[in-house]
């Protein structure tokens, strides 16, 4: 019977896991990527058979249906009233009652009832005994209804939450804004500082180790694209700074098809992917710097950048990309950014060791392609850097050995046509070994040109003939232009009148060219640049409407550049060329009244008179007396830098014409020596129809009371030459020089001149000085001092203004702040009120 009973027990299988729905039910990422990498070891679960176990579940002791059911829910209500005796007990702290340890390992603490907590929550004891009473009929919750009842009460506080959130923003104050606004600050400057950190730390490791570095090129690259302004321009500083000191010395050369299909080792492997990734990221960096060229915000980073490396690296590749870059903006309006791409290109010429002379050639190109374009109306910077160039002197040697080659060729061959026929074969023998040698020569010397760093000198003077080709057509250009817009229509050429400085802005630096480099132009086109410049100087007889024009339309400093280039031509070439220049004389002679201070150069003028007359071999006597007249007048009229050159050349020409010395005599009549003219005309435009012989020196008689004191030693000293002898004693001095001495600049930084040394001097020249003159030296002097004390207080009051300006700039902005600070105090007042 105790067998029968065992039997009949029931054993119920272990339970089945609560149901969930798929909506709870969260998958990772993690989860489905060991999934779909482990699919071997998880493929039983799909062939689990999943009736068989269903079957085995609920096969509980022959139970079926109702009596099933009865069973799960007895075990229910068992672990429920578990549940409920363990509520009811209190445990008690471990650290206040040691535990009773049993036999299994288990640990169990003391308990009490839980009675006195339900005193404490203010009920009443018939309550609690009712609550008591009815706890024994409350229904208890399944875990389906439990579930639920937590689902709501979640979604419950979301929904409250929500709508305490849109409340408080609604009531969100001033006080708020600004602090979300501070936080945005405080957040963006750590982001600012990070990214620093982060191109500090990237640019420190590429120049520490190029090659094993090399990827983080394209992070750095990265940061071009930035939203802030300050990190792209971080960024672009820091890639130059990077690649001016990884940049080889060499061009490289990507590897052909082929030669990517040969094995090499493990070192060139290494070597090819270092290039080619320096290479690629070089290249979109320069392809940023040309788009960001272009913006206003990033253009002078961008210029500066495209300048250093053109500078740095101008052998690598891309070069004729930078150079482009640079010359488009040689004639830029910026001033900062016209500097700097002239500075570059001056480096480019002057160091022609670090490209051998290709950087050169590209950019003389540029240049007059650049011009062409924009049809000679650049910024005068933009040609005058092609001065800066500098060529062999031997340029034409080249050509006249290549002649005499060929000569001693063709003598060598006829030689070779005479000769007997049984020599014949003997000489293609020895043709063929020295076919031989000279293949084996010239591959030799090739290999040798290929390694050498050394220039080939054939080489170089041919990029330095196509160089100076390339500059002579740019001048020449610039001529041509200039004539065609002065024979031009009047209607079209009256809006150049009114700025006529403008009109012609490369003729100056044209003209200064041409005269740097005049023994280098060709024979062929000496003559037509003569008669140019003879045109343009207003100075052809044969039209004179074209020579009005160009008198109207050219300054008087331009016309005096082209007698100056006329000159130099001429000197350059004597042994080549027999050109009349009387009339360059006659546009001088005429010029040097139509001359303004303030408007014309005198520094050109200066020169005009050193190379026209001072370093002229010979003078006609009645032409040198028309200039010795001329000038004389000429000091006369204008300051102490023009008056001092013109009496330097002034006596330069009667040291040298001792017959013009007779203009010093004070005869009524004129001097001794008088021409076929017999009466003086001082408006006359040739100067051999001037009659000057007839005319005395008078001029020289007021210039001793000159203000200045050189000018007054220089006049007396003129004054008290003599007639008698004929020795030469020609002066030290030279007109420039003795301008820019005098001039306004110099003057004012060193005062070279004592007024008490001249004070002797000038008794010594004039007779009717009185004892009292002494006594104004003094007080001249003490002017002086005066004047410069005056000066020094003027400027250092306009430095005081500036200053002053900066500071009360910087205090307006520090009040405006604090009256902000105000403001934003006062309404956080009113809203603590509030």
């Amino acid at each position: 019977m105790v067998k029968k009973k065992q039997k009949q027990k029931i054993v119920l299988p272990p339970a089945l896991p609560p149901e969930i729905s798929e909506d709870e039910i969260e998958v990772s990422d993690e989860d489905l990527q060991f999934v779909n990498e482990n699919r071997d070891y998880a493929g039983f679960v799909s062939r689990l058979d999943t009736d068989t176990i269903t079957r085995h579940v609920s096969r509980v002791a022959d139970l079926e249906g109702d009596d099933l059911e009865a069973a799960y829910e007895k075990r229910l209500g068992r672990k429920s009233q578990q549940k409920q005796e363990e509520e009811v007990r209190l445990q008690v702290d471990p650290v206040d009652a040691l535990p009773v340890k049993t036999l299994d390992g288990k640990l169990y603490y003391r308990t009490l009832s839980n009675t006195s907590e339900k005193s404490e929550n203010g009920r009443d004891a018939d309550d609690e005994k009712g609550d008591s009473g009815a706890d024994k009929g409350i229904v208890r919750l399944t875990k389906a209804e439990r579930r639920a009842k937590l689902k709501k009460s979640k979604k419950e506080a979301k929904k409250q939450g929500k709508e305490l959130g849109k409340t408080e923003e609604v009531q969100e104050t001033p006080q708020a804004a600004v602090l979300a606004k501070v936080k945005e600050d405080l957040t963006a400057e750590e982001v600012f500082e990070n990214k620093k950190l982060k191109l500090a730390e990237l640019g420190i490791a590429l120049l520490a180790d190029p090659e094993s570095n090399i990827k983080t090129l394209k992070e750095m690259l990265q940061f071009c694209k930035d939203d802030d302004h300050a990190i792209v321009k971080l960024a672009l500083l820091s890639l130059l700074a990077v690649f001016k000191d990884i940049i080889p010395g060499y061009r490289i050369r990507l590897p052909t098809e082929k030669e990517l299909e040969m094995k090499v080792s493990k070192d060139v492997k290494k070597l090819r992917y270092h290039e080619s990734t320096l290479l690629s990221a070089y290249k979109v960096y320069l392809q940023k710097l040309m788009v960001l060229e272009k913006r206003s915000k990033y253009q002078h980073v961008a210029v500066r950048c495209i300048c250093t490396l053109l500078e740095a690296a101008p052998h690598f590749n891309f070069c004729e990309n930078l150079l482009g870059a640079v010359v488009e903006n040689i004639g830029s309006s910026d001033d900062v950014i016209r500097k700097l791409c002239c500075a570059t290109i001056k480096s480019l010429f002057t160091s022609e060791g670090k490209h051998g002379g290709q950087a050169t050639v590209e950019a003389v190109r540029l240049i007059a392609d650049h011009v062409k374009a924009h049809d000679c109306q650049l910024h005068p910077d933009s040609v005058e850097v092609l001065l800066s160039l500098s060529f062999d002197e031997d340029l034409g040697k080249a050509e006249e050995e290549d002649k005499e080659n060929k000569f001693r060729n063709k003598k060598s061959k006829k030689r070779k046509n005479n000769e007997e026929p049984s020599q014949l074969q003997e000489n293609d023998r020895k043709k063929s070994r020295k076919e031989l040698l000279t293949k084996m020569r010239e591959e030799v010397a090739a290999d040798y040109k290929a390694a050498a760093f050394t220039t080939d000198v054939k080489e170089q003077k041919r990029m330095q003939s196509e160089t100076l080709s390339a500059v002579f057509e740019t001048y020449f250009r610039i001529l041509k232009h200039t004539m065609l817009s002065t024979t031009d229509s009047p209607e079209a050429n009256d809006n150049l009148v009114a700025n006529a400085t403008g009109a012609h802005p490369l003729l100056a630096p044209c003209l200064n060219g041409l005269g740097k480099f005049s023994h280098l132009i060709d024979l062929d086109y000496i003559g037509d640049l003569m008669n140019y410049l003879k045109k343009l100087a207003g100075g052809d007889t044969n039209s004179n409407s074209s020579s009005e024009r160009s008198s109207k339309y050219l300054t008087v400093s331009e016309r005096l550049q082209c007698c100056i280039v006329a000159f130099k031509v001429m000197k350059s070439n004597l042994d080549a060329l027999n050109v009349d220049l009387q009339g360059f004389f006659v546009l001088l002679y005429n010029l040097i009244l139509e001359y303004r201070p303030g408007r014309d150069q005198g520094e050109v003028l200066a020169e005009a008179l050193k190379i026209m007359l001072c370093e002229d071999r010979q003078h006609d006597m009645q032409k040198a007396a028309a200039f010795v007249k001329r000038l004389a007048t000429f000091s006369l009229c204008f300051g102490s830098a023009e008056s001092m050159a013109a009496l330097v050349t002034l006596k330069y020409l009667l040291q040298k014409n001792v017959k013009c010395r007779n203009l010093l005599e004070n005869d009524a009549g004129g001097g001794s020596v008088s021409g076929f003219v017999a009466k003086y005309q001082p408006y006359a435009s040739d100067p051999n129809l001037s009659g000057a012989l007839a005319s005395v020196l008078w001029e020289l008689n007021l210039l001793c009371k000159h203000y200045h004191p050189a000018v007054s030693t220089m006049a007396s000293s003129i004054s008290s030459m003599s007639t008698s002898h004929n020795q030469v004693y020609l002066s030290s001095i030279s007109p420039q020089q003795a301008f820019t001495d005098l001039s306004l600049e110099r003057e004012l930084l060193n005062p070279k001149y004592d007024i008490r040394k001249s004070n002797s001097k000038r008794k010594k020249g004039s007779s009717k000085m009185t004892g009292g003159f002494g006594s104004s030296l003094d007080t001249s002097s003490a002017d002086e001092d005066e004047l410069k004390k005056k000066l020094s207080d003027h400027f250092v009051l306009l430095r005081d203004f500036k200053e002053n300006g900066r500071l009360r700039s910087e205090l307006e902005r520090t009040t405006l702040a604090l009256q902000l600070y105000d403001e934003y105090k006062k309404q956080k007042k009113k809203n603590r009120k509030a």
